[in-house]
């Protein structure tokens, strides 16, 4: 999403309440930047700061684009760990995430206006050359309309408007004729009959080559598509009608958009996130501003500006009233239900709501967009990047992060809406992030698990399309620009539209054929022409104000803690009870579900079912708490079976070439050293073990002391391996997976179980690798021979690499020198092992897989939801198996005496014998459809 100001509105100008598109542009950001960094003790970075960050933002898309031309290319997108194109079919599927590749060259196209906004011309007129010679979009292959329209439809189109622009000031692109903007209406056909449908709105995917239903098309069975799928085409499709003079585009995605508002939840105003595309019945009911509706929102925006019909802004103006009624709760913004928009449909959020903060700018609702932005920040200052999704208290709910460019984005226009150097600082820390934990050899990989620093091996179009252009944009002075960013709007892949199109080929009627606006008070539309007088009043430190509150607000508050009661122990009532406080012993709790609601019946098989009737309820109130507790409990219910689980670990390669840039996700072992109490990790080099599988004496024993030992997963136990390998003088093991082709990308987690025996006996570290994983280490063992990698529960920076490297080679430099000194006492007879530390775990992990040779435990195994001692009983891990996340304690609404009092109950509950959690989440059938839908919710 992006936009910036163009000259339009005058200082304090209000004027009518529906403006033409050129004239709400002017947000008097420009104006903004030049009174706030200019005010004293604002910090403002300097130039030669500013000149530096941007040179360094290029210097990063150079290392990600040459490494996909050079690696990748013709292939839609980098993997950056393998140094490899991704061709769709060659690679294990990943599901929906394929869709966006067509065989393409996807990236290529995506990164066209990319190249233009960085100053590389030459570059851009080589890329469009490769493009209208190599891409081919007649393929026999299913793909995304959504992906498709945004990256490649919209890549076309901005490519071509920055190569006519280029081609009007005679230096560039003299030869260029339109042809990408042939191709961008061949491809607007082979999109049309995703269309066919009686509603208006598209199927999700269409066949490139055979369309929808066609017998070879392998699509065109779904029912379903999300509000963002079918309501993120206007700003493409009609700029294609524009540009061609052919006006079935814009028709089309005219209609699925007013399709959308008429489905709208009348009493809310808000629209859910999955809708079936022949009925217009809402097959999700619940509603936010993230994953599955964000681009829906901001296209209806958008377009008003882009097209200058009215009834677009109106729209846009409605749900946002509802929006900041009832989904935006300052800092959070939580999804609710459209048909009871008071009751949170989740204790989490997905970090596509990242987008938001900038769409206010474009708004020009400047408070709330800087206090989400701040939240935002602090959480990525937590965990290096944003979690795909983070809960209420700020602990990890999905640990991925796909190096996803809308923080920058909102970053951006905060800055342009502000001039608060704050938020170039921002920039830098991004910038800074990127270098240090995603830069590897091959370009830029996406983080695995933002806790432990592991990668995956990918490198999303969007990342070149979006991520560099808006981190330029940031550092970049207007002379720094070959062109007028100010004459473009951005679409939601920040491809370059020209504001232009706003009166050429208007072939659509402006007419409002909508049948029902609800009446909004004037006061929705004081900010639709915004002025720096109004946003900043007489304050230049306005942005500092609002944010100074939220600096602290994820290490030291629980926001959501408490709903309505606000006063504490003894005065007032307390805050709802949580369903990861909840003990059945507890004659308290039990009392407490009563008044909410919800019953407890003892089963025969031993067995407790929790059931909820709302009108059971002592009050209103007290159902809505019922009803937020048994969602909770659902959440729960799913994170209790990886309750168990231990988190992944991480095998970072540290020698030269990698230096700590290559991470690989690696599984644990439920015996030998606990990783996670022994933050130093073990570091050493790999040596491969005979024999291979490592199930007997080890043959090669001085290959593999000191060293960590490599060997082949099956044919004998785990424990057994670690014996054999450890009895050799091995300081640890990693044991790479047989089954070809297997990746953590694609597999879930998994930990190496014991034999059913005893396995204290076993101290040293035991990792597990997927075979492609293994094979990148195997990879560099070929090439360069002597690897040094660090076994660890969480990725170390490489500041850190380099300075336990000194040490080392300061220990042995004194070592050496006390060896040759006369009288020297004699050395002990068993040496620390190197990288390695000497304490001993806390016994070895005991497994209750028995028998079966090799016994690999999956994240998802059924075990006993009673935690280890040392373990959280209360803290629920997210989706993959994870360690757990420091909670927000009571102690942060409540006095330290029922602290106290909480934990001792707590380790009462778990150390006793009463029913586990796993057994009080039986199987509820009532009033809950709402949330059992939320099980299903995917990114």
């Amino acid at each position: 999403m992006a936009l910036s100001g163009a000259p339009g509105c005058r200082a304090g100008e209000r004027g009518p309440r529906w403006r033409r598109p050129w004239k709400l542009l002017a947000l008097g950001l420009l104006s903004a930047s030049s009174v706030l960094a200019a005010a004293p003790g604002a910090g403002a970075m300097s130039r030669e700061e500013k000149r530096r960050l941007g040179s360094q933002v290029l210097e990063m898309f150079d290392h990600a684009y040459s490494n996909y031309m050079e690696h990748a290319y013709p292939a839609d997108e980098l993997m950056p760990l393998t140094c490899r194109g991704r061709v769709r079919g060659q690679e294990p599927s990943r599901g929906d995430v394929d869709d966006a590749l067509g065989k393409f060259s996807l990236t290529l196209i995506d990164t066209l206006d990319t190249l233009v906004v960085l100053n590389k011309t030459k570059e851009f007129e080589e890329a469009v050359k490769k493009v209208i010679k190599d891409v081919n979009l007649d393929n026999d292959i299913v793909v995304s309309v959504f992906e498709t329209n945004i990256r490649v439809l919209g890549g076309l189109l901005g490519g071509h408007s920055v190569a006519i622009m280029l081609k009007e000031k005679g230096e560039y692109m003299q030869w260029y004729n339109g042809e990408l903007l042939h191709m961008a209406k061949e491809l607007g056909y082979k999109l049309l009959p995703a269309f066919n449908t009686t509603s208006g709105l598209p199927y999700p995917r269409v066949n490139l080559k055979f369309g929808v239903r066609h017998p070879e098309a392998r699509t065109g069975t779904e029912t379903d598509t999300c509000t963002a799928c079918a309501g993120t085409l206007i700003l493409e499709f009609a700029a294609l009608s524009r540009f061609t003079g052919t006006s079935i585009f814009e028709e089309y995605a005219r209609k699925a958009l007013d399709f959308i508002w008429e489905k709208r939840q009348r009493s809310s105003n808000l629209v859910g996130v999955t809708i079936n595309i022949h009925t217009g019945d809402w097959v999700r009911k619940d509603s936010g501003v993230g994953a599955g509706i964000d681009s829906y929102y901001e296209y209806l925006l958008k377009a008003y500006v882009l097209l200058g019909d009215d009834s677009f802004l109106e729209r846009f103006n409605t749900h946002y009233d509802a929006i900041m009624r009832y989904i935006s709760q300052p800092p959070l913004l939580l999804d609710v239900h459209i048909h009871k928009p008071m009751l949170n449909a989740r204790t989490w959020m997905d970090s596509l709501l990242a987008f938001f903060p900038g769409l206010q700018v474009l708004k020009g609702d400047i408070r709330p967009a800087i206090e989400t932005h701040e939240m935002l920040y602090q959480v990525i200052k937590k965990h290096n990047f944003l979690p795909e999704a983070f809960t209420t208290d700020f602990r990890v709910h999905w640990a991925q992060h796909p190096l996803r460019p809308e923080f920058a984005e909102s970053t951006y226009f905060l800055y342009k809406a502000t001039g608060d150097p704050y938020y170039l600082e921002v920039g830098k820390t991004l910038i800074e992030n990127l270098n240090k934990y995603a830069r590897v050899p091959c370009g830029f990989a996406a983080m695995k698990d933002v806790r432990t620093g592991s990668h995956e091996d990918r490198m999303d179009s969007f990342f070149l399309a979006e991520m560099f252009k808006y981190l330029y944009l940031l550092f970049a002075d207007k002379e720094d620009m070959i062109f007028d960013i100010e004459d473009y709007i951005f679409t939601t892949e920040a491809h370059l539209l020209p504001l232009w199109l706003s009166t050429t080929n208007q072939t659509i009627s402006k007419k409002n054929i909508s049948t029902e606006y609800t009446e909004l008070d004037d006061s929705n539309f004081d900010w639709t022409c915004p002025n720096t007088q109004i946003l900043f009043p007489n304050d230049p430190l306005f942005a500092q104000s609002i944010r100074e509150p939220l600096k602290n607000v994820v290490d030291k508050s629980c926001p959501r803690g408490i709903s309505r009661a606000e006063e504490s122990l003894g005065s007032g009532p307390k805050p709802p009870l949580r369903a990861r406080d909840f003990m059945a012993s507890n004659p308290e709790h039990l009392e407490i579900l009563k008044k909410m609601g919800v019953s407890l019946i003892h089963l025969k098989d031993g067995r407790v079912q929790l059931v909820q009737h709302a009108v059971q309820a002592a009050s209103s109130l007290d159902a809505e708490d019922g009803l937020r507790f048994m969602q909770e409990m659902i959440e729960l219910s799913s994170q209790q079976q990886k309750e168990q689980q231990l988190p992944p670990r991480a095998v970072q390669i540290v020698s030269h070439p990698f230096f700590g840039r290559v991470v690989l996700t690696a599984g644990p072992a439920q015996f030998g050293m606990d990783l996670s109490k022994h933050k130093a990790g073990t570091r050493g080099f790999v040596a491969t073990i005979k024999p291979y599988n490592g199930c007997s004496e080890i043959t090669n024993p001085e290959a593999v002391k000191e060293k960590i030992a490599l060997m082949q997963r099956g044919q004998c136990m785990f424990a057994e391996k670690a014996r054999n390998i450890q009895k050799a003088g091995a300081i640890g093991g990693i044991v790479i997976d047989d089954n070809e082709g297997s990746s953590s990308d694609t597999a879930p987690l998994f930990q190496m179980a014991g034999d059913g025996k005893n396995t204290d006996d076993i101290t040293i570290p035991m990792l597990f690798l997927f075979n492609k994983e293994g094979n990148i280490i195997l990879d560099a063992i070929r090439e360069y021979e002597a690897v040094e990698v660090l076994l660890s529960d969480k990725a170390k920076d490489r500041a850190t690499i380099f300075k336990d490297l000194e040490m080392e080679n300061m220990d042995q430099k004194s070592s050496e020198n006390d060896s040759h000194k006369p009288n020297s006492e004699e050395a002990p007879s068993e040496s620390q092992d190197a990288g390695a530390v000497s304490e001993e775990p806390d016994g070895g992990g005991e497994s209750s897989a028995v028998g079966d040779p090799d016994p690999l435990s999956p994240a998802s195994t059924d075990s006993a939801s009673v935690p280890r001692a040392d373990e959280d009983p209360h803290s629920p891990g997210p989706a993959e198996a994870s360690a757990p996340e420091p909670a927000c304690t009571p102690e942060d609404s409540q006095p330290q005496e029922q602290n106290t009092q909480t934990e001792s109950n707590s380790k009462a509950h778990w150390d006793s014998k009463v029913q586990p959690m796993e057994s009080i989440l039986a199987d509820w059938n009532e009033d809950i459809e709402a949330f059992e839908m939320m099980e299903k919710d995917e990114l």
